[in-house]
């Protein structure tokens, strides 16, 4: 019987897995899913779970009217100590319990394919799951070990992200390279300087050959989040006045807006006494209307479609020079012209942060641009154009490649077998 070994990236906003045949030293099969969970609001006889995940979760949280709990960008909280478990359905789930219900789709989808119970996997991690906190770093991996576990894998390496991504590449290059790699996704932007070598494809130690490691807390969900803070929470009334006593006009505290621009700080409006809060806002400002299409985004939770209009605005922002940030639902109606330009300032100070980093880790490991033979960018998140704009005026005389930005990882991270050689904790 052929033996499988699965590579597993596990993404802040989509996930895949690639199914390695270890007889035929090749892959068969790559899968990808949005990585969601949608528990639904209410459960039948027939069900027989009371979540689904990737487009079914999208599917089944439009279906149910938005009114169940919809959970995105999981992988965020894995370095949280302070997330210890949410309760959903009068269940507890902790980070672990999460994660494992995206791995376990995913892995029955591949078992499906190979016929096989597969219990081996390389699971991709970024290089710093918080920004070089140790600490934290630790528990997110501890915590993705469990949900890989959970999920029936008992046979667990981890790799780099960014590493996987070049193993990708190494096999389609026919000369040796040294490459400097980013992985930009939704939730980290990882860099690795490692050599290349397509003689060197698939030997068991490939140590010697990495150079240098290192990431920053900062990707797609993070450009999201500046956008609604600038373009989308002045809908919600951001700029709201309320008239605290007579005659005394006061602002609505910003940390409201600030809550519905990351969605894993949704939940804080759970609270019997924020909701009071929030309700004596509208009540004081005389019925705003703007601040009335906060009320509705939160009771109907409507976080996740406000945030793919921002994704489909971005997307078309990365090969044209405008787009509409356009969102129409339950009285709520947004329809505002976005320049490339304007876009570009929103998200400043988010691709200064990655530029800043950048500069610091060619500091810090020696590294002369032009020692560089190629650049190799992967991630959904590499595709904005300022970003492309970063690499192409920092490293002019390099060669920029990219292979298929949502597979790639899963893909090198398949090729990483000679993990197993090796033991980890």
């Amino acid at each position: 019987m052929s033996k499988f070994l699965y590579g597993i990236d596990f993404g802040t906003t989509n996930s895949a897995l690639s199914i390695f045949n270890e007889d035929k030293k090749e892959i068969i099969s790559t899968i990808s899913i949005p990585s969601l969970i949608y528990f639904k609001h209410e459960l039948t006889s027939a069900d027989a779970e009371n979540y689904v995940v990737g487009e079914k979760a999208i599917e089944e949280y439009l279906n149910d009217g938005m009114k169940g709990r919809f959970i995105k960008s999981i992988k965020q909280i894995l370095s949280r100590s302070t997330f210890t478990e949410t309760r959903i359905q009068n269940r507890r789930y902790n980070a672990s319990d999460l994660v494992t219900l995206i791995l376990k789709d995913l892995k029955k989808t591949a078992d499906k394919i190979t016929g096989f119970n597969c219990t081996k996997a390389v699971i991709g991690r970024p290089v710093f799951f918080d920004d070089d906190n140790a600490q934290r770093d630790t528990l997110a991996q501890t915590r993705l070990k469990k949900a890989a576990e959970n999920a029936g894998f008992t046979d667990v390496r981890f790799q780099f992200e960014p590493i996987g991504a070049a193993f990708a590449y190494e096999r389609t290059i026919t000369k040796k390279e040294k490459v400097l790699v980013a992985d930009l996704g939704g939730g980290t932007t990882d860099f690795t300087y490692l050599i290349l070598d397509p003689k060197k494809v698939g030997n068991q130690n490939r140590k010697n050959d990495m150079i240098a490691s290192g990431g920053i807390y900062i990707g797609g969900d993070s450009l999201d989040s500046a956008f609604m803070w600038e373009k989308g929470t002045p809908y919600f009334g951001k700029n709201t006045k309320y008239e605290a006593t007579r005659g005394q006009i006061l602002s609505v505290p910003k940390s409201l807006f600030a809550n519905i621009c990351s969605w894993d700080k949704m939940n804080f409006f759970n609270g019997q006494k924020i909701q009071k809060d929030i309700e004596d806002y509208y009540y004081f400002s005389g019925n705003d209307r703007k601040f009335k299409n906060l009320i509705t985004l939160i009771d109907n939770n409507l976080g996740y479609s406000v945030f793919q209009s921002i994704e489909k605005t971005k997307i078309e922002l990365s090969d044209k020079s405008s787009s509409e940030f356009i969102y129409s639902n339950m009285g709520i109606d947004i329809n505002e012209s976005i320049s490339l330009t304007e876009y570009n300032s929103v998200i400043e100070k988010d691709v200064e942060r990655i530029n800043d980093y950048l500069d610091k880790f060619l500091i810090t490991y020696n590294i002369n641009p032009l020692d560089i033979d190629c650049l190799f960018l992967t991630g959904g998140t590499s595709m904005v154009a300022a970003i492309q704009n970063l690499f192409k005026n920092k490293f002019p005389h390099t060669p920029l490649n990219s292979g298929d930005n949502f597979k790639s990882v899963a893909k090198g991270l398949a090729y990483s077998g000679y993990l197993f050689g090796t033991e980890q904790n």
